[in-house]
């Protein structure tokens, strides 16, 4: 291709940019060069063109399509040098510099923020001056705890200074007293309750100082609503910042040798934010009553947290000087580092950094923070998916039209309902292209609920939009599950991790203070990269975090980017209220959100709408923007756009977008069919096993492919279990079977109890199997397939997966026909959906089964709640009986199973109900105010504290034992030194003649040679890599007569 490049860079950068172009180009003109290039070598001149970088660097690379026509490719650095064509302006007006810089002044609060986190910085560890600790610093102490954590008695002395005065009274005492004179003659004592009674000042400084390490959490509280100024009155020290254990007597801890207030530094600072204070105090009372003290109070504890950390970080300062012999913090080697009045002056210096860097760290000014002119996304989508074009052109239009709207920020609401293999996620990148301010550019956060999603979905990123790799970072939280994806991809030993390479990005960016969230590539990425597709785990950190700062990064990347939330209905009904802090979180920072499923239930869609209004509104009202939300309605035959204001509107508006769903997709071809399938009610699982055969051997019957070869038939099925060791025994009891001699069932388990190499290997021949899109050749050709068909004698040959609910969600496969053992309607739609997948194909009898019971329905005899661990079934009393064939409509799933009863409330199938009714629970129910409710989250104070994460946990389950399976059939836990430990547990093989039926055999030794020879390691480190599997646990820890058993081949299960 024929190129042109135009640089309009100043100062430093000109030469700098000059050197690069002239080593590829042809230098035409002063500013212009022009070459003949292939594509590897503009993405090579475009990286090293990022690599030297500045806020002073502009080239635009034009390619010269004909004669008569260029197309601007890319522009790297400063955009406003050029306008959207990439041509240079011949003028700029007034207009366009008042609106560059109107941003900041957006942040009409900011003073008020900065005033409020530096005087709470100054005083943040005073509590540290008291000789107990100091001894403890010093390696005096026995105990490494204190019976009074420090930030508890800062806030006693801020209790003592302020001594029952109004704001202005206590602040004029610290301006005209003589600061140190009047800190040493006060008595400070463990009030009971010292944040009651504060004026609105000291009340939020109190909170910033209290909460600078651990949110407050006390666990009696459920049910209860409160507001701002009664939580205040009844947090005390046993909210977390006492240690009865070491006795409940506290008059040492108030002994002190010295006050840190004697330097002469801390003085000048403390008196001169007394004053500041003292000059925004009808601001900050205003601020006080008013929903934009929530913002302001998250910013404000994240910078003072984010500099507290910064600071301790860093060596002593070498050039303080001062006679203050307390000390702050030791170094790694224990010995005494920051004397306290420096650390408490130079936290506050770094927290007025952090917060004059808040309107940068929003993003609004990082332009090369994103991804501007992607050629993929600009082309038309096929004929097939017209309706992703729709959608971004309707939401653009809606955009121009919409009155007094900020382009840069607005309020918007989406939920993606396409169906599955329609393009939703291709959808959804140009849908958030079309949100942009320039309806050009992309910079957001996809969030998913599994591994194997977020990775299949980076891959369709690079593939389908082109996204490179300092454009799209991928994060699972396992290097070891994607450096084998990676393997998977390349077939390369040399292929590197999707978040090892090195990102750079154009933008001068204010780095500096974020040291110590920004601690590796990995981080950088998390903040930088333009799209961020990640395992929800990440981001919610930002809402769930009680203690420390892991917060702090994802709540910095969600101010500068929009929100997608994929298969946003596949989370346990438990994580929604958690789901539901994050959206707030995201609409009170200003961003977007959009939520993607084809089977979102009304309830959720309403419910996190309330969830991200009340966010929104919070971040208008602060910011001055619009408080009504832009509502987009998006599937593959319609994408409907409103500007609406209350909860009410959204449910009649999307009752209305659902209907009109429905009757269209009852227009579609029917492809999957339904009937419950019969079983005993015994609890002997042989007979559920047998039933559950006889089912397999039916839906093979009306559904197999021929082997035009062997004259055979077959067909690939999938038996979904609920849980993993009756998915374990079913597999077990199909190998073990006798049949028919023209019928021979081929089957293995898959679930998540397996070890990370095996489970990886046979998902990427799953995965290989399982793709239809273009018939069933490849399987008669699969070496495994092909060698069961020739050695078998009969003609019938079925192939079936014993899955648990990880073939659920997140695997693109396509299967003839399933059986399910139920536990929630939401459980067979899902599984369901791998039916057919690929193939548009018209059936005329069922092919799914549905158990008539499930298991744990029978083992208890229905006393018990049965449709739970999965499901939604909390007590017995939900459901009026456990048989299929009275919570379903049965006629219903014989003429089609959709997800009608899923994403509307029909009221005909009482399953379906029990969920919406959950759903109803956790996000609507509007009257709820306690802690553990989401109204609490939204209307409470209770965002104060950690109450509200200590009663709704995010991924609230059992936790699990990380051990490795080493070449010697031995489990070993890896210590924090790298010192391994046996696991005991009980290997058992099945006889040789049983293995023929196993449908895919893997030999771990051999597949952990495969790496050896791959990486160059030994095979002792490969073992510590992807050995790995997870031991369930029931208590805090493995008890000695916890035992399991893991076979080879069907994985482990707990006796």
């Amino acid at each position: 291709m024929m190129v042109t490049f135009i640089s309009q860079c100043e100062k430093k950068s000109l030469p700098k940019t000059r050197r690069v172009l002239d080593a590829f180009a042809n230098r035409i003109g002063s500013r212009t060069w022009q070459t003949v290039i292939t594509q590897e070598g503009l993405d090579a001149l475009k990286t090293l063109l990022r690599s030297t970088a500045s806020k002073n660097t502009a080239v635009s690379c034009h390619w010269l399509r004909s004669r008569s026509r260029s197309e601007l490719v890319w522009i790297v650095g400063n955009r406003s040098k050029f306008n959207a064509q990439g041509i240079v302006p011949v003028n700029y007006t007034q207009q366009e510099n008042i609106l560059k810089h109107s941003n900041e002044e957006d942040w009409s609060f900011l003073p008020a923020i900065e005033a409020l986190t530096v005087f709470s910085a100054l005083l943040h560890d005073f509590g540290k001056l008291t000789v107990l600790f100091q001894d403890k610093l010093k390696g005096k102490s026995e105990s490494q705890s204190d019976p009074l954590r420090h930030e508890w008695v800062s806030v006693l002395f801020l209790v003592a200074i302020v001594n029952h005065k109004s704001d202005e009274e206590w602040l004029d005492s610290l301006i005209t007293d003589e600061v140190h004179k009047k800190i040493s003659t006060l008595t400070v004592s463990n009030v009971s309750n010292p944040l009651d009674n504060l004026p609105p000042i000291a009340s939020i400084v109190a909170w910033l100082i209290v909460s600078h390490h651990k949110l407050p959490v006390l666990e009696k509280n459920k049910g209860k609503g409160i507001q701002l100024l009664k939580l205040f009155s009844e947090i005390n020290a046993t909210w977390g910042y006492e240690n009865t254990e070491l006795g409940k007597d506290f008059s040492e801890w108030f002994k002190y040798a010295e006050l840190p207030s004697k330097s002469i530094e801390w003085q000048w600072e403390i008196k001169s934010y007394a004053i500041k204070l003292k000059l925004l105090l009808p601001q900050i009372h205003s601020l006080f009553h008013s929903t934009s003290l929530r913002p302001a109070m998250t910013y404000s504890r994240m910078s003072l947290m984010l500099a507290d950390h910064f600071y301790s970080s860093q060596p002593k300062d070498p050039n303080w000087h001062s006679s203050v012999k307390l000390f702050a913090n030791t170094d790694h080697q224990k010995k005494l580092k920051q004397q306290l009045d420096e650390h408490l002056v130079g936290v506050a210096r770094q927290a007025k950094i952090n917060i004059k860097n808040l309107p940068r760290l929003e993003g609004i000014f990082n332009q090369d923070i994103r991804i501007v002119d992607n050629e993929k996304l600009k082309q038309k989508s096929p004929k097939a998916y017209k309706w992703q074009d729709t959608a971004a052109n309707n939401i653009k239009k809606w955009k121009h039209k919409e009155e007094g709207l900020d382009k840069h920020q607005f309020g918007f609401f989406a939920v993606n309902m396409a169906s599955t293999g329609k393009g939703k996620t291709f959808a959804n990148a140009k849908i958030m292209q079309a949100l942009s301010a320039n309806e050009e550019s992309l910079r957001y956060i996809l969030a998913l609920g599994l591994r194997t999603l977020t990775l299949q979905t980076g891959d369709e990123y690079k593939s389908k939009i082109g996204l490179k790799d300092n454009e799209l970072a991928v994060l699972i939280g396992s290097k070891a599950i994607v450096d084998l994806h990676n393997q998977n991809n390349t077939g390369s030993e040399s292929s590197t991790s999707l978040f090892d390479s090195e990102l750079i990005f154009d933008e001068d960016f204010p780095e500096q203070g974020l040291d110590t969230v920004l601690k590796n590539s990995k981080d950088r990425q998390f903040l930088y990269a333009p799209v961020l597709t990640c395992t929800i785990d990440h981001i919610i950190q930002a809402t769930e975090i009680k203690r420390g700062g892991r917060y702090i990064l994802p709540t910095i990347r969600l101010m500068s980017s929009d929100l997608v939330i994929d298969e946003i209905d596949d989370f346990d009904d438990t994580d929604l209220i958690a789901i539901g802090r994050l959206i707030h979180l995201a609409g009170m920072l200003g961003r977007k959100v959009m939520i993607s499923s084809a089977t979102i239930p009304p309830d959720l869609a309403e419910g996190y709408f309330n969830v991200y209004q009340s966010g929104w509104n919070i971040f208008a009202t602060m910011r001055g923007k619009k408080t009504s939300i832009g509502c987009a309605w998006i599937d593959e035959f319609r994408t409907q756009v409103k500007a609406l204001e209350s909860k009410e509107t959204y449910q009649k508006e999307h009752d209305k977008f659902i209907n009109k769903r429905i009757k269209n997709l009852q227009q579609q071809t029917v492809k999957r069919k339904a009937n419950i399938a019969p079983c005993s009610t015994n609890k002997d699982f042989r007979e559920y096993a047998e039933a559950i055969k006889q089912a397999v051997l039916e839906k093979h019957h009306h559904h197999h492919v021929a082997d035009t070869k062997s004259d055979k038939v077959i067909s690939i099925g999938v038996v979904r279990m609920a849980n993993i060791n009756p998915c374990v025994e079913l597999t077990r009891y199909l190998l073990d079977n006798h049949l028919a001699e023209d019928t021979e069932i081929k089957a293995m388990a898959y679930h998540s109890r397996q070890v990370l190499l095996m489970r990886h290997k046979q998902e990427k021949y799953l995965d290989k199997i399982l793709k239809r899109h273009q018939g069933d050749e490849h399987i008669f050709n699969d070496a495994v397939i092909r060698n069961h068909i020739e050695q078998s004698k009969a003609k019938n040959i079925i192939f079936v997966l014993v899955a648990t609910p990880v073939e659920e969600v997140g695997r693109d496969h396509d299967f003839d026909w399933a059986v399910i053992e139920p536990s929630s309607y939401r459980s067979f739609v899902q599984m369901a959906g791998r039916v057919l997948r690929h193939r548009d194909k018209e059936v005329q009898e069922p092919n799914v089964a549905i158990m008539k019971y499930n298991y744990r329905a029978l083992k208890t005899g229905g006393k018990k709640v049965a449709f739970r661990w999965p499901g939604y079934q909390e007590k017995t009393k939900d459901l009026t009986s456990y048989d299929l064939d009275q919570l379903v409509n049965t006629q219903e799933l014989a003429k089609n199973l959709d997800a009608t009863n899923r994403i509307k409330k029909t009221g005909t199938s009482e399953l379906a109900g029990l969920e919406h009714k959950v759903i109803h629970q956790h996000l609507t129910s509007y009257e709820k105010e306690g802690p553990e409710s989401m109204q609490g989250w939204l209307d409470s104070a209770w965002w104060l504290t950690g109450v509200p994460q200590e009663y709704v946990r995010f991924r609230n389950s059992s936790p699990d034992l990380t051990v490795f399976l080493t070449a010697d059939n031995e489990m070993i836990e890896k210590g924090k030194r790298g010192n391994t430990t046996t696991i005991g547990r009980d290997n058992v093989e099945f006889n040789m003649d049983k293995l023929p039926n196993l449908w895919l055999k893997r030999d771990y030794k051999a597949l952990l040679q495969e790496q050896v020879d791959k990486l160059g390691l030994d095979i002792e480190k490969v073992e510590l890599i992807y050995g790995e599997i997870n031991l369930p646990i029931y208590g805090k820890t493995l008890e000695p007569n916890d035992r399991f058993i893991y076979h080879e081949q069907l994985g482990l299960t707990k006796v």
